[in-house]
């Protein structure tokens, strides 16, 4: 196979190849990128930069290719790139948190064998919570912005405050891996992606059925075993405790553990095995991975006011993983190539660990308005049949609405991206047979606060 070459020492962009299994070495542009646009567009700049960096690397090289990028965040008029100290990177955060603001990823191609290139660009639209200066300096505690366009990641961290995309993910972790293939693809490249699809029937096929799904109560086909669900749990599970220090107190981890013992035990879906960790986090969350992961940051156990509230929020993550939320929310997002490393390869493998990273970023965002409903009526269901008070999970949705309402020192709140809470309370209510009242009932075609 033809050498490969990087044009830029992006962590980033190393780990999103390094995941597809590519060999290459990385050769970072020694130029100097534009930041004005001066009369041109914003995706031709991004695509010039992108193209001088191509160049440059294969100037020095006699044969090969060499994938190049360059990413600038844009809001109003003004470009964004990477900040020049930490005081810079506090003033632009601040500023690109006000508004909606647009990314854009110039990538560049040249075969130095066939003597061809190609360039394009990926635009994607990101919506931020507003961030106070405390909230901040919490995030640059744990992240260096200083190699981050705009002085955020998508993939850490940063996930927290983003409120939605339009568009590429990976065009704002750093490089829009599908537009790079299909510019592969432009240029005839033989064998460069058999490593990436040529298992993929194997692995995925090899389990693939159709099974009646008791709780969305269709015929779903699914492109995976159970085992092979709980290998992906597992490996995101296990990235997940790298990054995130468990809570100390084994009396806090003991009463999770055991409420959610009580409700596993009750769910639609034993096949599997249910584990519970209550994470040292101060923000309001929570999140559930595939194969019977549940995590709860501290932030959330410290609002809770009884165990009925606690087994609300816990069953609510169980029946995300009882209807396989989180698996189809990862097919369809993620593509079976970083799919079958999370299910293929040695948790020690590099590769593995980028993976889950980004696996777990995409869990955090949320989930559909449909699928967050349907978790509520299943949170609600199993936690009146583990013996918990149901009207718990009201109290505790009501409690969220008010504290959002009052704008918390942290803006990472669990259901932030979750339906509007009229609209939850009203289907948790239907599932215990109540009635609905006035209220709730105008708001059963509300959509989600933006």
């Amino acid at each position: 196979m033809r050498k490969i070459y990087l044009a830029s020492d992006s962590k980033a962009r190393k780990k999103l190849l390094d995941i597809f299994g590519l060999k290459f070495k990385v050769w970072p542009a020694q130029v100097k990128e534009e930041d004005k646009a001066r009369g041109i567009s914003y995706a031709r700049l991004a695509k010039k930069n992108a193209m001088k960096k191509a160049e440059f690397v294969a100037a020095k090289v006699k044969t090969g290719l060499i994938i190049a990028a360059d990413t600038i965040v844009v809001q109003g008029n003004k470009i964004y790139g990477k900040p020049k100290n930490l005081q810079d990177a506090r003033k632009m955060l601040k500023k690109l948190s006000s508004k909606p603001q647009l990314l854009y990823t110039g990538v560049a191609v040249i075969d130095k064998d066939s003597r061809k290139a190609v360039v394009d660009c990926e635009k994607t639209k990101i919506y931020m919570d507003k961030l106070s200066a405390k909230d901040i300096d919490a995030y640059f505690a744990h992240t260096s912005p200083l190699d981050k366009a705009g002085s955020f990641d998508i993939q850490g961290r940063g996930a927290f405050f983003i409120r939605r995309i339009e568009g590429c993910f990976y065009n704002i972790v750093g490089l829009p891996v599908r537009k790079l293939y299909q510019m592969l693809k432009a240029l005839k490249i033989k064998g460069l992606w058999s490593m990436v699809f040529g298992l993929w029937s194997m692995v995925f096929f090899s389990g693939c059925m159709t099974e009646y799904n008791l709780v969305t109560k269709e015929e779903e086909v699914y492109m995976y075993s159970t085992d092979k669900e709980v290998q992906m749990g597992r490996s995101i599970a296990a990235q997940v405790e790298a990054e995130y220090k468990p809570v100390e107190d084994p009396l806090v981890q003991k009463r999770v553990e055991d409420i959610g013992k009580k409700i596993a035990a009750v769910c639609d879906r034993k096949e599997i095995d249910y584990h519970f960790l209550v994470l040292d986090e101060n923000d309001v969350n929570a999140v559930s991975l595939p194969g019977g992961y549940v995590y709860i940051f501290k932030g959330l156990i410290d609002k809770v006011s009884s165990d009925d509230e606690l087994a609300g929020v816990i069953g609510h993550e169980v029946g995300h993983i009882v209807a396989r939320h989180s698996i189809k929310r990862l097919q369809g997002s993620m593509g079976y190539s970083l799919l079958r490393v999370l299910i293929a390869q040695a948790s020690s493998d590099a590769r593995v660990g980028n993976a889950a990273d980004l696996a777990f970023t995409d869990l955090m965002m949320g989930y559909s308005r449909e699928d967050e409903l349907l978790a509520d009526q299943l949170g609600a269901r199993y936690g009146k049949l583990a013996g918990y008070d149901p009207q718990g999970m009201i109290t505790f949705l009501k409690k969220l609405q008010a504290i959002n309402k009052k704008r918390p020192e942290q803006p990472y709140s669990y259901f932030k991206t979750h339906p509007y809470t009229p609209d939850r309370i009203r289907v948790v209510r239907q599932e215990l047979g109540g009635k609905m009242n006035f209220n709730e009932y105008i708001n059963i075609e509300q959509k989600p606060h933006e």
